[in-house]
């Protein structure tokens, strides 16, 4: 990576603001239900906080409030929770901007002081000057450490860049090295698995990704477009009509590119989504069905092709793997993947995190993670303006 990280400056004595991604599920009670973005952000705290700096003013945003103040989106649990992990007292402070917050952190007793949901005001995500000059004025080097929203120019990510130092924390560091090389110079051969719902989503990925990967698997629900475009029948399956030409020429694209496409050969179709007693393994779609995830073959010709790969990138599940009815595919590809000693195993957040989270194979990866739309962005090739806007090395 070519941006500066904590590690080229000095921190000693100086007042850091520390862009976090502290966007965690909450339950009914306000409790957090997985803190996996909270531990992500430790090892930068922590090393920060090793160089003993005047204070660390950590700042996130929270769920979608539209530029309100909303009560259950406050970051008092993300608080208590860091408190429990450092060990220490965090201030969380009633604000995120103004002079009433610039007085709470000045004359703050806590080393780490946490600022409220910086959604509260429409000025973040509109970039606004003034707000991001407000957020500077409370320190003196900013680190960036929030990778989930480094592909948003937001006050926080980018306005705030024009006015104080800004350099890296070590998760963006470390998403930007593994996606980074993945796309750019990729142990070979390189496999892709791509699933979700949506051919849309991934159209520029896909085009991206026919200069870069041997292989690319499309499964999930966005693969029965593709078998459409190749004239297969697909019963009442998923399709995107307007997007059949696209998929046709993409697959027409990868021939001429040499990448070979890999695509769902069998299928677990049901008669009806809430019908689960009729799944059925099938090798052709009956008209009238819905299929819902990949058939046994399907596995085996995945695994055979991961099996040889040194580097893979997976982006989207193989079928609705949220009930259990639908997730053998995805369990037994992410399992898979697991047992791959000498392979590289990328996941891009979203959904295919959360399904190796489901099925309790995250320690068997590389590296997972914690972008969904950022990971998606940096491996479509797009520039990120949350690391654009970081300080060269």
């Amino acid at each position: 990576m070519n941006k500066q990280t904590i590690k080229d400056v000095n921190l000693k004595d100086k007042k850091i603001i520390m862009r976090a991604d502290f966007n965690v599920p909450l339950d009914d009670n306000l409790n957090i239900t997985d803190d996996l973005r909270i531990q992500a952000a430790l090892p930068t705290i922590k090393y920060i906080l090793e160089q003993s700096p005047a204070k660390l003013i950590l700042m996130s945003h929270l769920g979608r409030p539209k530029g309100q103040a909303v009560d259950k989106m406050r970051l008092t649990p993300v608080a208590r929770k860091l408190q429990q992990v450092l060990g220490e007292d965090v201030l969380a402070t009633s604000d995120c901007v103004g002079s009433e917050v610039a007085d709470q952190v000045a004359n703050a007793k806590e080393r780490v002081v946490l600022l409220e949901n910086l959604r509260f005001h429409k000025e973040e995500e509109g970039n606004n000057p003034d707000f991001a000059k407000q957020l500077a004025s409370l320190a003196d080097i900013y680190v960036n450490d929030a990778f989930g929203t480094a592909h948003r120019a937001h006050a926080s990510t980018e306005g705030i860049t024009k006015y104080l130092p800004a350099v890296a924390g070590f998760l963006l560091e470390k998403e930007i090295a593994y996606l980074g090389k993945a796309i750019h110079n990729p142990e070979r051969p390189f496999v892709v698995i791509l699933g979700g719902a949506k051919v849309s989503d991934k159209i520029l990925l896909i085009e991206n990704l026919l200069t870069k990967a041997d292989t690319i698997i499309i499964s999930g629900g966005m693969a029965y477009t593709f078998l459409k475009a190749q004239g297969q029948e697909i019963g009442k399956s998923l399709l995107e009509e307007d997007r059949i030409p696209v998929a046709r020429e993409l697959l027409e694209k990868a021939k001429k590119a040499g990448v070979k496409i890999a695509l769902t050969s069998d299928f677990l179709v049901v008669d009806d989504f809430d019908n689960q007693a009729s799944k059925r393994y099938v090798d052709d779609i009956p008209a009238g069905t819905e299929s819902l995830d990949v058939g046994p073959k399907t596995i085996e010709q995945f695994k055979a092709i991961l099996s040889e790969a040194k580097t893979v990138v997976w982006n989207g599940p193989l079928g609705v793997f949220e009930i259990d009815a639908y997730a053998e595919g995805t369990k037994a590809i992410a399992e898979h993947l697991a047992t791959l000693k000498d392979t590289t195993t990328i996941i891009g957040g979203g959904d295919s995190a959360a399904a190796v989270k489901k099925f309790n194979v995250e320690a068997g990866m590389t590296h997972i993670s914690t972008g969904g739309g950022a990971s998606l962005e940096l491996l479509e090739g797009k520039e990120l303006p949350g690391i654009a806007a970081l300080q060269d090395k």
